[in-house]
């Protein structure tokens, strides 16, 4: 298995370029494919990850982890995916003897992230978590120490990184295309009614953390640190909630303003009782906008020139291509674990700020 130090990863982490909005090319690195098992086989693994494996050039379904055991022969079936090749939560650390398995993805809801991430880095696998990628900063610093200790790389599924449209916007803010910015505003909303069944741990705070602000607002905060290309200062911020009967752990709605380096700011929404989808950067020449911005596909654009007009996309393909490749030629991932830090640095600053009703000062990032 090709291997890259987790000192010379980190070193290189800031090193990264935008992907080309095309699938990469086989022969980039030959035909090696990674074998990747899927941790968690819930509904994105199921609709989402597991369907792209099949379209992807530099890496291939190999395993499956499951605490799910009537799961097991559908997915054997559909994906010929050998008897040695499933796992469970407790015998999962036997993964490390697989020699078919390089990289496992985890896909549990967000309170689980840093036990697998870490318990993956231990067997001597590469990680791909999921974001948001752990409830807290300290769980994050755990997962970044343990791939470092390990020799195995740590990165998120940030997919957006490979989406036409977003890497459009990210290409024009890093160049200054359209001269710098002066207002963001970032939403993720969508009116949820059924929190039952395997939804329900979206709003408890042992698996969900903090509800909408982790599963949606994780976006909105992505979207607004690409769009700015800097780190804020400080954030003020609020929450709210309509339906107090279904919210009685988590807010339903979090509201907030981050303040950038000379006055300049970000709004950010997040919420499962309102609606909205969106990403808008006002430049000096005018609006970059992005709406829709956040789903699997359907996005729409526009640059002070006009219309933005890209095919669609297997997201998921291009985002596991992308980190795979990143393996393989022993280069840094554009979306490494100190990327997800950092988020979840933000996000645990905007609980505070709406907690406390006062700005949350951030001092020094140290990605």
């Amino acid at each position: 298995m090709t291997s890259i130090s987790r000192r010379t990863f980190a070193r290189l982490g800031a090193a990264t370029a935008l992907a080309p909005y095309l699938p990469l090319r086989a022969q980039e690195s030959g035909d090696r494919k990674l074998g990747i098992a899927l941790l968690g086989l819930g509904d994105y693994a199921t609709h989402q990850l597991a369907p792209a494996l099949q379209e992807t050039k530099h890496a291939r379904l190999t395993g499956i982890v499951t605490g799910s055991p009537e799961k097991v022969p559908t997915w054997q079936e559909k994906y010929a995916i050998p008897d040695g090749n499933v796992y469970n939560y407790d015998n999962f650390d036997e993964i490390a003897d697989n020699k078919d398995i390089d990289i496992v993805y985890v896909v549990t809801p967000t309170g689980l992230h840093d036990e697998f991430s870490i318990r993956a880095a231990k067997a001597g696998k590469h990680v791909i978590s999921e974001k948001p990628m752990a409830p807290t900063v300290e769980d994050c610093t755990r997962m970044i120490e343990a791939a470092e200790k390990n020799d195995v790389t740590l990165q998120i599924g940030y997919r957006l990184h490979w989406e036409p449209y977003n890497l459009r916007l990210i290409e024009a803010m890093k160049t200054k295309e359209f001269g710098d910015w002066k207002s963001i505003s970032a939403t993720n909303a969508s009116r949820m009614t059924n929190f039952t069944g395997l939804n329900k741990w979206r709003i408890g705070k042992e698996l969900g953390i903090q509800g909408a602000l982790y599963d949606l607002g994780v976006y909105c905060v992505q979207g607004q640190l690409y769009s700015a290309q800097a780190r804020p200062l400080r954030v003020t911020a609020n929450h709210s909630t309509e339906r107090k009967d279904i919210f009685t752990e988590v807010p339903e709605t979090y509201e907030w303003e981050l303040e950038f380096e000379g006055g300049r700011k970000a709004a950010g929404m997040a919420s499962y009782g309102k609606s909205g989808n969106w990403l808008k950067v006002e430049t000096d020449q005018g609006m970059i906008e992005l709406s829709p911005v956040y789903g699997y596909g359907g996005q729409k654009g526009s640059t002070p020139e006009g219309p933005m007009d890209f095919p669609h996309v297997n997201q998921q393909a291009l985002q596991i291509d992308g980190q795979a490749l990143a393996i393989l030629k022993g280069e840094a991932s554009k979306v490494p674990g100190e990327m997800g830090r950092r988020d979840i640095r933000v996000i645990r600053g905007i609980m505070e700020a709406a907690d406390a009703g006062k700005p949350y000062e951030f001092g020094k990032f140290l990605y």
